[in-house]
């Protein structure tokens, strides 16, 4: 056994002067050395990055974590094992996710938590991205007006000044282990390696002309020859870049090496986040969007997340038409959807934003008469043009993301969804730190009325200001049921993020569907504008017939979002059941014990 910080010198000199010491200290650091390292294995016995399979159904009695990628599932699930809450398993998922999911988990995105205390309180954290202290409202148009929207989807310029860092700080708040255990899995998983998927291993090459266009350093992600299924990613840099969060806390990704590292990077490729717009990130706590539909009480995200008021807004324009007697997929029941769907992303365009930054009607726009006087010109058996459907009249007042879902037995119960926005966000990574950089600029309104790079529309109320964040359609939402914690649901797929989430909440409560049937059934998919129903491509024909017939312009796209649920059963007090389910259209994987 050798250690090379022991110097020569040292060594012969114990060896001439104390034979004994010297034995003693050599055996003693091997006996360390050896024990930590039984520590280590022990913490991780049942994670093997080399070897791992994907179940999509999970049940215990005591907790459960469902995300995009098994190693992460089972990083959150190994936390709750050791003694973590679900605030610890949602922590530790989400680090492990930057590192086994590349394309959407991140530190160089952000993203939003909702969450219910097992004392009943409910929280919202937002660390959405915001724009640079440099940016400006027209930073992205030509001197002719048109829009550069290359700039704002690709590259340094595309980047907000990240938030997932902060946000995991934030919400540390609410765990029960230190930081450093729960960013432990990560460090190894990218210190390591891990083996990679089929579809993480197409992903990659895919991309791989992005990656060598819009990056001044090459990263890991390019390979000579092309990723296959089973090959080890190996991510030095980020396993770095982590260990500076270990030892120096937030300061080790907002001040200091890495906060260095990225203003490099923007220098190089002409970005605008800058050491004072890192140094003075900071995550904001806000106030749940709560409401109750059928006795049900659902918790979602305030702005900037479009997504919680979105889905009051459907959820209240459906409430009293007895969908459920319409039948599931039934013409009528997916065209009443639809028209909600419609009516409420037209309000979305027209007034949500940064509520820091712009007055937002919310009370207005979720108010029972308001939403009342939005079906007025809904017409059963024909469709509604998006050309009369209007903004309401009201007084002043990526889709590569990823979800992760989280519960455990204290009746803790926690929903984050994170992003980089498009899929490996700007496509850059940050040069000697190993992670993506988002794209989030363009979620804002590059130009009133021009599309981002998700069809959404926008306009005044979403447009570009220093420190200003981006709207988002990010929709991390819980259900109570008798006032106990019964479902966690989110999902990642920009735009279709809370139309997603509403016909899967539609599906369990008016349905009665189980949670694996209302993930997994086809879903459907109308945001205004474009006026257009996408529809995934087993969605049964029939219905899509009978919807043409009635006006409707029918796309067929391939899958729309990838799904997680947790659904709790209880025995009066106590927990009965802690059901996760993962979203058949990817790699997620659900575990539970």
């Amino acid at each position: 056994m050798s250690y090379p910080f022991f110097s020569n010198h040292l060594y012969l000199y114990a060896m001439k002067k104390n034979m004994l010491f010297f034995r003693l200290f050599h055996g003693l650091l091997g006996s360390l050395i050896l024990v930590s390292g039984l520590i280590f294995q022990s913490a991780h016995a049942q994670i093997d990055p080399y070897h791992y399979t994907i179940s999509k159904r999970a049940v215990g009695t005591t907790g459960a974590v469902s995300s995009a990628h098994p190693l992460a599932s089972q990083v959150g699930v190994e936390i709750l094992k050791k003694g973590g809450n679900a605030f610890d398993a949602a922590i530790a998922t989400q680090l492990a996710l930057a590192v086994v999911y590349p394309n959407a988990g991140n530190i160089g995105g952000g993203g939003f938590l909702v969450a219910h205390t097992r004392q009943g309180k409910a929280i919202a954290i937002d660390y959405r991205e915001k724009a640079p202290g440099s940016a400006s409202r027209d930073m992205y148009l030509d001197a002719a007006g048109n829009p550069l929207l290359n700039l704002s989807q690709f590259g340094h310029l595309a980047s907000g000044v990240p938030g997932t860092v902060a946000g995991l700080f934030a919400s540390h708040a609410y765990a029960k282990l230190p930081f450093h255990e729960l960013i432990a899995p990560a460090i190894a998983l990218a210190e390591k390696g891990f083996v990679i998927t089929a579809s993480e291993a197409r992903s990659l090459n895919g991309n791989k002309a992005s990656f060598v266009k819009y990056n001044t350093v090459q990263p890991v992600f390019v390979k000579t020859d092309s990723w296959k299924e089973g090959d080890t990613l190996v991510q030095k840099e980020l396993a770095a870049t982590l260990k500076r969060i270990q030892d120096n806390g937030k300061k080790g990704f907002y001040e200091g090496e890495t906060a260095e590292l990225i203003v490099a990077e923007m220098k190089r490729g002409g970005g605008k986040i800058s050491l004072n717009d890192l140094k003075s990130y900071e995550a904001a706590i806000r106030q749940p969007v709560v409401f109750d539909y059928k006795g049900h009480t659902v918790i979602g995200m305030p702005m900037p997340s479009s997504g919680g008021l979105l889905m009051q807004q459907m959820m209240k324009m459906i409430e009293n038409r007895n969908i459920s007697a319409m039948g599931f997929h039934s013409p009528e029941a997916v065209q009443l959807m639809v028209e909600v769907e419609r009516r409420a992303y037209a309000d979305r365009a027209e007034f949500m934003g940064d509520q820091d930054f712009v007055k937002v009607p919310v009370k207005t726009l979720s108010g029972d008469a308001y939403l009342k006087s939005r079906m007025n010109d809904f017409i059963p058996g024909k469709a509604t043009p998006s050309s009369q459907i209007k903004p309401g009249n009201v007084n002043p007042e990526s889709e590569e993301t990823t979800h992760l879902s989280v519960a455990d037995a204290e009746g803790n119960i926690v929903s984050v969804t994170t992003t980089l926005n498009g899929g490996y966000g700007s496509k850059t990574v940050v040069g000697g730190a190993g992670f993506f950089l988002n794209n989030e600029m363009d979620d804002f309104s590059v130009k009133p009325g021009v599309a981002n790079m998700y069809g959404a529309i926008g306009k005044e109320a979403n447009a570009i200001a220093p420190g200003k964040r981006m709207l988002s359609s990010m929709t991390p939402t819980l259900v109570l049921k008798n006032k106990k914690p019964w479902l966690v649901v989110g999902t990642p797929g920009g735009t279709t993020i809370p139309t997603s989430v509403f016909q899967t909440l539609v599906n369990i409560i008016e349905f009665n569907q189980s949670a694996q049937d209302a993930v997994n059934n086809p879903k459907f998919h109308h945001q205004w504008l474009p006026d257009q129903v996408m529809v995934e491509n087993d969605f049964p024909k029939e219905v899509q017939k009978k919807l043409s017939s009635m006006g409707y312009e029918l796309v067929n796209r391939g899958q729309i979002g990838r799904t997680e649920v947790i659904r709790l059963e209880w025995q009066g007090r106590k927990i009965k059941s802690i059901e996760a389910i993962a979203d058949k259209r990817g790699d997620d994987h659900a575990a539970a014990y």
